[in-house]
């Protein structure tokens, strides 16, 4: 049965979660997302997402009023399958209406514009084919984007990406639990180190950059933890 960690944004908390593939995901209202849906493409029994993002989901689902059928929402980056710093890998993106009409893709890409429940919505002229939305974190540690800084003491979907990172690599955090403590810290410095990146101990834009770039696609390792 999947595993599913979710970051509860309004108790500063990460929670954990047991429910099976057709059930419906945590904080999802009226059985409009499964964790299969959730889940797509993804072979992981360990997902994770925020409370902020299936929130937006179910008022995005009110607001329009039919189903919206998910084509790619969860990956682990070690499965690849998005770019380097993708929301997908962070569980709070949504590609869907991949088979759907032009019409009805710009009906339901102008809802989401208009509803101010995404932090981004991506524009007709990079993604024609399919409905990108997504609830990520700001500001970005890069300045063209992606995810936040992270340091000792955060706590986020984003530190679960870098814990997975890290164990794929054989840099162990000592769990993937989503909390930036001293084992994580421990990591991230000896990581930065074999890569001569600055020691820091700080997840910021490239040792980011760095992690993604040996990680995606690269498939799990024994290191990987769930």
């Amino acid at each position: 049965m999947p595993k599913i960690i979710v970051y509860n944004n309004d108790t500063d908390r990460m929670e954990t979660y047991y429910r099976g593939l057709t059930e419906s995901m945590p904080y999802n209202t009226n059985r409009t997302l499964t964790v299969r849906e959730f889940r797509g493409a993804s072979n992981s029994d360990t997902l994770w997402t925020t409370k902020r993002t299936m929130t937006s989901w179910n008022r995005q689902r009110e607001l329009y009023g039919s189903p919206i059928p998910v084509g790619y929402a969860f990956r682990r980056p070690w499965e690849g399958g998005h770019s380097g710093q993708s929301q997908h890998y962070a569980g709070t993106a949504f590609d869907v209406g991949q088979l759907w009409t032009n019409a009805q893709r710009a009906t339901l890409r102008a809802s989401a514009e208009s509803s101010g429940l995404w932090s981004y919505v991506e524009p007709v002229s990079i993604s024609p084919t399919w409905v990108h939305f997504d609830r990520r974190q700001s500001p970005p540690a890069c300045t063209t984007g992606g995810y936040p800084t992270l340091r000792r003491g955060s706590l986020s979907v984003y530190v679960l990406i870098a814990q997975d990172d890290l164990n794929t690599l054989g840099f162990a955090t000592g769990g993937l639990d989503g909390i930036f403590g001293a084992r994580t810290y421990n990591a991230v410095r000896a990581y930065q180190a074999s890569r001569n990146l600055g020691i820091d101990g700080i997840i910021g834009c490239n040792t980011w950059r760095s992690l993604q770039e040996n990680v995606l696609g690269s498939g799990r390792t024994s290191t990987t933890l769930d």
